[in-house]
């Protein structure tokens, strides 16, 4: 009985330390985990993660010490702040402002000489059929419509 107990106690900790360790950065190959890396400072900090485990350190206590340990960037999942968020929104930002700037461009672009038009033949008396002849020639014709294949 005790050593079913034991034995299920080495396969829980194996497990976890496992599953932590797959969420770690070999911090010599960059582009492992330290499961998978055969490192020596990956055959460390797995040995160092088990220790952690046994000595009853929760996996987020542990997660703690490796990234002060080593920096944000031991951990695969690094944690979501300000920081972080500017630099995953940026490129939206960025792709945001650069549509409005062309939207802007291009309605300035087919109204403004219509508006200017408008604008000198304000001042001109004109007859009724004679303002209605100029407000048909001076609207801007409707936009062509486009397809989305052409």
């Amino acid at each position: 009985m005790e050593n079913e107990e034991e034995l299920k106690k080495a396969q829980t900790i194996e497990a976890r330390a496992r599953n932590i360790s797959h969420n770690v950065r070999c911090t010599e190959c960059g582009s492992q985990s330290i499961e998978d890396s055969q490192a020596d400072i990956a055959i460390l900090l797995r040995k160092l993660i088990r220790d952690e485990i046994r000595s009853g350190k929760t996996d987020k206590e542990i997660y703690k010490k490796l990234e002060d340990d080593f920096g944000e960037t031991v951990l695969y999942a690094p944690k979501f702040d300000l920081q972080t968020a500017a630099i995953w929104l940026s490129p939206f930002l960025v792709a945001g402002t650069a549509a409005g700037v062309w939207a802007y461009q291009r309605h300035r672009q087919k109204t403004n000489v219509h508006i200017m038009a408008l604008n000198l033949v304000r001042g001109v008396p004109l007859t009724p059929k004679e303002k209605q002849a100029m407000l048909d020639l001076l609207t801007p014709p409707p936009p062509p419509k486009r397809r989305w294949w052409g």
